[in-house]
């Protein structure tokens, strides 16, 4: 009916209108509509009783306060302020660091109780350091305590008591020379490289995850001391036997309930026990992830209080996450005698491989933990979320003597579908990439986290697959180089686009501006690796070379440590990004020096399989 204009006849037409509308309506919709109000008010509510906390928080504090401290201050305490201004690398001040991928088992959102961390205060300082350094830029975030609470299984048993039965590790794996008077010159120039860089970590950022090489300060993720943690066996590589043990004294005395994952694979090189009852400590800590309604793992687990449960945002695990941990585990029942650790990871490994929503042996990147099944369906990448998952599948049968065929068959499928599906040539240089698969439509986008593949193709070949793959692995190979050749600073970028037509004076490889950061990522020089094991052929040691001093000339900061950078396209400006991720030395470096190793037997890798972290884990002798 036609509505007066006054203010308050529009209200009480507006009102009898929506009663009448709201009366037509079934009850379900009702009851629909009126849930979705209560959500959003509880949210409403949430969002400032969240806020009030924060306001309540600032009064009462400067303003000079209020520019210096993060939002969420670390755990562990604040850095002292640099004495004296830190040096820059050429490009200006660092840009404030992305998030991004790392290929390998998850890093566990782990935090200790608040008790525990107080109770640490100032241990973690570096012995002697005068320097801190100031900034906080990418320091962890307080992780939630919400989640399925179940208590952690202490391990009371003998650590060291090894299982009846259990595979043993064939004899080779024993012999791993250490003589640094045998270290070629390129080899030397890689020590000097770690030294390098773990003087900078020494002195600015000792005992927290990951240094800050521009500011001379640190940064952290979880205060686990990573740097530290996933350097171990590159010092015992490299001959460092000082650094080494300085660096096991902090395992000893300072790692104190808070365990990193990869600390047992240093134990494979120097017997040292510490590092394998730190490692069963620390596995018992993480199975809690597992209690989950398809025992396919949650991504976050506290390993102070047990507590696990997925991220706040989704229920889905990547299946990156879910399927590259099991190398570690099955190898730590092995070790330990207890089955658990292993059966909990290869029911996981069971259930991926019987489920529906692959395309040829191709896998989607998440999978749900309540309903244990695949999600986004028919997006297929070997890039982030994906590519361990392939990894694995051969190196679980290599650890195993080859003994379990459903892990190669699938492995083998899966190159089959990566050749149908995922295989581009670019122009004018006819390179061979893995693009993405998406609803059917391809894109010819290649993440440098795909150049491990040809070092995993190179490496089945070596164990008994097709030839054909280790055609594949050159061309590839040939590829991953020319990713960093064609950039002006001879390092590849993060995310690389291939040129499919021929255009004159283009380029193979296209990059846009967001992706064109360089992380000091390891999977080029990986790849290199097997390739030159392999072959023989010098040309690989030389590219491994010319991406060695790349990073010297580009990355390298003069106080000490190396810096990711932002842009590398631009020799001039490369825009140093202040933050030297942990992988660099445990991955990078031990790459570069096994590629200039001449001596097959380093390492051997018919006596060793590397997981996705390269950490050397013994390949069990058939039984």
């Amino acid at each position: 009916r036609p509505l007066s204009g006054t203010r308050g006849s529009r209200r009480v037409g507006a009102s009898g209108c929506w009663r009448r509308q709201w009366k037509q309506l079934s009850r379900l919709q009702r009851n629909v509509i009126l849930l979705l109000l209560a959500f959003l008010a509880l949210c409403g509510l949430l969002s400032f009783v969240s806020l009030a906390e924060e306001w309540k928080a600032l009064e009462g504090r400067s303003s000079e306060e209020l520019n210096v401290r993060p939002a969420n201050p670390p755990i562990l305490p604040a850095p002292r302020k640099a004495e004296a201004k830190p040096e820059t690398l050429p490009g200006g001040p660092p840009q404030r660091p992305q998030r991004h991928f790392r290929r390998g088992p998850p890093k566990l959102q782990m935090r200790a109780p608040e008790s525990d961390a107080k109770d640490r205060g100032q241990d973690a300082a570096a012995p002697g350091a005068g320097a801190g350094g100031a900034g906080w830029e990418g320091a962890a975030q307080r992780t939630s305590w919400r989640g399925a609470a179940t208590e952690p299984e202490q391990g009371t048993r003998d650590p060291l008591r090894k299982a009846e039965g259990t595979p043993k590790p064939s004899p080779q794996a024993a012999r791993i020379p250490q003589d640094p008077a045998q270290q070629n010159e390129r080899q030397q120039a890689v020590v000097e490289a770690f030294r390098h860089a773990w003087a900078g970590y020494h002195k600015f950022a000792w005992g927290h995850d990951e240094l800050k090489p521009v500011s001379r300060s640190f940064a952290e993720w979880f205060g686990l001391g990573l740097t530290l943690i996933d350097s171990l066996d590159t010092m015992w590589i490299l001959g460092l036997k000082k650094e080494f043990a300085e660096a096991r004294e902090w395992v000893s005395e300072k790692l104190w309930f808070q365990k990193n994952v990869d600390v047992n694979l240093a134990f494979h090189l120097s017997g040292d026990d510490l590092f394998l009852e730190k490692a069963e400590d620390f596995g018992n800590r993480l199975m809690p992830a597992f209690q989950t309604p398809s025992k396919i793992p949650y991504s976050d687990v506290n390993i102070g209080t047990g507590v696990a449960h997925p991220p706040r945002w989704t229920s889905d695990s990547t299946v990156a996450e879910v399927t590259s941990i099991q190398l570690e585990f099955r190898e730590l029942s092995r070790l330990t005698g207890n089955k658990k650790f292993q059966e909990a990871v290869e029911q996981v490994a069971r259930h991926v491989h019987s489920l529906s929503g692959k395309k040829d042996g191709l896998v989607p990147m998440f999978i749900n933990t309540n309903s244990g099944l695949f999600t986004h369906l028919g997006v297929f990448t070997l890039g982030a979320r994906a590519d361990s998952y392939y990894e694995y599948l051969l190196k679980q049968w290599i650890q195993g003597g080859k003994t379990e065929t459903q892990l190669r068959d699938d492995y083998l499928e899966a190159v089959e579908g990566i050749r149908r599906h995922l295989l581009g040539r670019s122009e004018p240089r006819k390179l061979t990439f893995v693009g993405e698969l998406a609803h059917g439509h391809f894109s010819a986008k290649m993440d440098h986290l795909v150049c491990f593949l040809p070092g995993t193709l190179a490496l089945g070949a070596h164990h008994g697959l097709p030839a054909d793959h280790m055609e594949l692995a050159r061309a590839l190979m040939d590829t991953c180089y020319q990713m960093n050749r064609q950039m002006e600073t001879g390092l590849s970028p993060e995310i690389a686009h291939f040129n499919l037509y021929s255009q004159k004076a283009a380029k193979d490889v296209q990059v846009k501006p967001a992706d064109r950061h360089n992380l000091l990522r390891p999977e080029t020089v990986e790849s290199l690796f097997y390739l030159y094991r392999f072959t023989g052929e010098r040309k690989y040691q030389d590219w491994g070379w010319e991406i060695l001093q790349s990073f010297n000339a580009y990355t390298r900061v003069p106080s000490g440590g190396y810096s990711s950078i932002g842009n590398v396209q631009d020799a001039r400006n490369p825009q140093p990004r202040d933050k030297m991720e942990s992988f660099f030395l445990g991955e990078t470096l031990k790459y570069l020096y096994l590629l200039f190793s001449d001596d097959p037997d380093l390492l051997s890798l018919d006596a060793y399989v590397f997981n996705t972290e390269a950490h050397p884990l013994p390949i069990w002798a058939p039984a």
